[in-house]
């Protein structure tokens, strides 16, 4: 079975439906994700825990708002859009335009972009190994080792297996 690090369609109905549990799950997924897109804009710790959490008040006050596509990555682009209204705000708020907001919004905006392309690939590392760690105490040492260098690693089966017995 392939681990899928789009966000699951499930969580996002038990989101919608107030599940107090789904919101901690989301909180852990996608809090060091966005904390990780806005470290390297060049922002103060201090504006970088302020905009995590108003982003995610944002997903919290439109969730209700979001239709899923059916295409992988849909929650992410949607997410990817709030981030950068966030960063918008507060550039205006600031009532200047600081360096790291040179070209922003166009590379936001733009799926194809360097900076979308490098906030996926940072979102299906983060939620990957999120859901991994929620998963991996359903499992003995043994197995989960096996799993993880043969499906994440790469390395080959019967050689895994040799080693592990």
């Amino acid at each position: 079975m392939a681990v899928s690090p789009s966000t699951s369609l499930n969580l996002l109905r038990r989101l919608r439906a107030g599940d107090p549990e789904s919101w901690r799950r989301l909180n852990d997924l996608y809090r060091p994700l966005l904390r990780a897109w806005l470290r390297p804009r060049g922002l103060q710790p201090a504006d970088v825990d302020d905009l995590t959490q108003a982003a995610l008040a944002v997903v919290f006050k439109r969730l209700g708002e979001f239709e899923h596509n059916g295409r992988p990555g849909a929650f992410r682009t949607w997410l990817r859009g709030i981030i950068g209204n966030v960063l918008r705000d507060h550039r205006r708020a600031a009532g200047r335009r600081p360096d790291w907001a040179d070209g922003l919004d166009a590379e936001v905006e733009d799926p194809a972009s360097e900076l979308s392309r490098a906030w996926d690939a940072e979102h299906d590392r983060y939620v990957l190994r999120g859901l991994m760690g929620l998963v991996r105490p359903d499992f003995e040492p043994a197995t989960w080792e096996a799993f993880r260098r043969t499906a994440i690693d790469g390395e080959p089966t019967p050689a895994v297996a040799a080693e592990l017995g």
